[in-house]
């Protein structure tokens, strides 16, 4: 539906769902880069938050929390990991402007927020963009927690994330 925030059809994966795998392009230091869910199996846990879009206000507050509480999920064994449908090279941008310290993921092609069940058909007359969505995979890949918000101006709830990952 055109201007809609909430897509009352969509829904996130449910918790106990193997997480589907994906190969997402980030830019490094050194340049573009691939980014494999299956990169952490078995090493560490994996936290993805889904974002609708860079350079936006409630986006850059999340992800800025984030960074700033990062050693939190360090602690816990735990890689966070942003993932949108802006460029790579929009997101490396932001990420320099803001701070912003963990890997973004750039879902260009929509395929991995479909897969998550998290695809906003439309966003404010934007087109389709990922909802505000938080994952717990669990080093052997499978979902632990899933959440996705009730509009995208609504954060998950970090502290449910946290004692997610505590108990894994």
């Amino acid at each position: 539906m055109r201007g809609s925030q909430t897509n009352p059809n969509i829904m996130a994966i449910a918790p106990g769902t193997k997480a589907p795998e994906f190969t997402l392009k980030t830019v490094t230091s050194s340049g573009p880069a691939d980014y494999s869910l299956s990169a952490n199996l078995g090493q560490k846990n994996t936290v993805i938050l889904f974002f609708p879009l860079a350079f936006t206000g409630v986006c850059t507050q999340e992800l800025c929390d984030v960074t700033a509480g990062l050693s939190k999920y360090e602690s816990l064994n735990a890689e966070v990991v942003g993932i949108s449908v802006d460029s790579p090279f929009a997101q490396d941008a932001w990420a320099k402007k803001e701070g912003i310290k963990i890997p973004l993921l750039s879902d260009l092609n929509k395929e991995t927020a479909a897969a998550y069940g998290v695809l906003l058909p439309d966003l404010l007359g934007f087109g389709s963009t990922s909802a505000r969505a938080a994952f717990v995979i669990d080093k052997a890949g499978v979902v632990r927690h899933s959440e996705q918000t009730a509009t995208p101006k609504d954060l998950p709830d970090f502290n449910k994330i946290a004692e997610v990952l505590a108990s894994l």
